[in-house]
C-alpha cells in the first residue's frame, strides 16, 4: 500500500522515537501527496528515514497520530482484527469471572487512536473521536461483531474533539436492538442498571471499578458521605463493605432515581442509606454531620486549558469542605477527572485545601484508572483519571 507521506522538521522526531503518539501541525515540514482529513499517511524524519504510519488531519492542532512503527505494515481489516484480539486477550487476564462490564478498547493505550469500546455484559458501546478513526469504523464494527459476538452495539460519540475533528456527534444503535436503552450488569458480583443513551460518558464510569473495590474494602462500620454519587456505585460498594451509613449526594435527579435503584439491586434500604438531590458544593458548606470516609468523584471542572483557574477553585473548595467535616482517622478518596489538570497540580491544590482546613493528611496511595484502561508508557496525557487517597491525622 502506498501512502501519502509527511516530513517533520528537524528534531521533531524525538517524540515519537520515545513513544508518544502524537505529532502536533506546528512539527511537520512538508507533506507529499494530499491527504484530507482521517487519511493515514507515512511520516518521516527530516532525513528521509520512515518514523510510523499514522491518521492525519491538517485541521486540528495534533495532525498525526500513530498506528503503527512498522512503515511497510498494511492498515486494513486485518489489522484492526489483530488489534482487537490483543485487546480481548489482555481483559481476559485481568478482568474476573464475577465481572462482566469493562474497558475493551482504550484509544491509544490499545492501539485505536480515538476509539473508547466498553462492554456492558452482551452490550458493547463505542466512542469514536477522531476523523481517522471515524473513516475506519466499519472494519471495526465487523471486527467487534465478529470477535465479540454482543447482542447490541450502541454509537455514543458526542465530543468537544469530535467535533473539532470535523464530524458531527452521533448517537445511535448500529448493530442489534435494545429498545428500553437500560442494561443490568455486574462487577464483582454486585449488580448495576447501566442506561446506555442516556448516561454520562457510556453509562457507567468504568474506570473506577478497582478504587471502588479499595473504598469498599476500607468502609467497614463507617459512616460515609459519596459526594457526585451519579448512580450510587461507590454507595453500593461501601454498603456492601459493612459501612454503618452511607450518603449519597448528587445534583441530578435521575441519577438519584439510578443510585436508590443500584442500591435496591443489592438489597440495600434506602432508609439506612438514603440519596439526597443535592449541589454538593452548597451542601459540604451548611452541612453539620461529621463523616469518617468521604468520596469526591465530581465530573471534570476543566474541560479546556482556559478553565484550569476557575477549575482549581473548585477542587479547593470541596475538598477544603469535605475536610472539615472528616474525623480524626478519617478518609478521604479525593479524584479529578480533567486531562487539564496534571497530576502535581491537583495534589498542591488538595494539599492547600487541607492547609487551610487546619489539618495534617497521610497520603495512603494514588488512585487511578483500572488495568483495563491501559495507556502507552510514553503517553502520560492518557491518564486522565487523577486521584489521592488521603487518611487525616488530627
Amino acid at each position: 500500500m502506498i501512502y501519502s507521506e509527511i516530513t517533520l522538521k528537524k528534531g521533531r522526531e524525538a517524540a515519537i522515537l520515545r513513544g508518544h503518539p502524537w505529532v502536533f501541525s506546528g512539527a511537520i515540514a512538508a507533506i507529499k501527496g494530499n491527504p484530507g482529513a482521517g487519511d493515514i499517511v507515512l511520516a518521516r524524519d527530516s532525513a528521509g528515514n520512515p518514523l510510523a504510519l499514522g491518521f492525519f488531519n491538517p485541521k486540528t492542532d495534533i495532525a498525526f497520530r500513530v498506528l503503527t512503527r512498522k512503515s511497510e505494515e498494511n492498515i486494513s481489516q486485518y489489522f484492526w482484527q489483530a488489534r482487537l484480539q490483543a485487546a480481548i486477550k489482555l481483559r481476559q487476564k485481568i478482568i474476573g469471572e464475577q465481572t462482566n462490564a469493562y474497558r475493551l478498547i482504550n484509544a491509544e493505550g490499545d492501539g485505536f487512536p480515538g476509539l473508547i469500546v466498553d462492554v456492558y455484559n452482551t452490550t458493547l458501546v463505542f466512542s469514536i473521536a477522531t476523523a481517522g478513526m471515524e473513516k475506519q469504523k466499519n472494519h471495526i464494527l465487523n471486527a467487534l461483531a465478529s470477535q465479540v459476538k454482543p447482542e447490541w452495539i450502541y454509537e455514543h460519540s458526542e465530543s468537544r474533539s469530535r467535533t473539532l475533528e470535523g464530524f458531527e456527534n452521533s448517537s445511535r444503535i448500529v448493530f442489534g436492538e435494545n429498545r428500553s436503552g437500560t442494561v443490568e450488569i455486574m462487577e464483582n458480583s454486585l449488580r448495576f442498571e447501566v442506561d446506555i443513551i442516556s448516561g454520562q460518558k457510556t453509562g457507567f464510569f468504568l474506570d473506577q471499578r478497582v478504587n471502588r473495590e479499595k473504598m469498599g474494602a476500607l468502609s467497614r462500620d463507617a459512616s460515609v458521605l459519596n459526594c457526585f454519587s451519579y448512580t450510587g456505585a461507590f454507595s453500593v460498594y461501601c454498603a456492601e463493605g459493612g459501612a454503618k451509613r452511607v450518603v449519597s449526594l448528587d445534583i441530578s435527579k435521575s441519577a438519584c432515581v439510578a443510585a436508590r435503584k443500584n442500591l435496591h439491586l443489592n438489597w440495600f434500604s434506602v432508609e439506612n442509606y438514603p440519596v439526597i438531590e443535592a449541589d454538593v458544593f452548597d451542601y459540604l458548606r451548611k452541612m453539620q454531620e461529621n463523616f469518617n470516609m468521604i468520596i469526591l468523584d465530581p465530573p471534570a471542572f476543566a474541560k479546556t486549558k482556559r478553565d484550569v483557574t476557575k477549575a482549581s477553585r473548585g477542587y479547593k473548595e470541596i475538598n477544603l469542605q469535605a475536610i472539615k467535616h472528616l474525623t480524626k482517622g478519617g478518609i478521604l478518596a479525593t479524584f479529578s477527572c480533567s486531562n487539564f489538570i496534571e497530576e502535581d497540580l491537583f495534589y498542591k491544590i488538595v494539599l492547600a485545601a487541607a492547609r487551610d482546613a487546619g489539618a495534617d493528611l497521610q497520603l495512603l496511595t494514588r488512585l487511578e484508572a483500572g488495568p483495563d484502561h491501559p495507556i502507552l508508557l510514553g503517553h502520560p496525557e492518557g491518564r486522565y483519571l487523577k486521584g489521592l487517597l488521603l487518611a487525616r491525622k488530627n
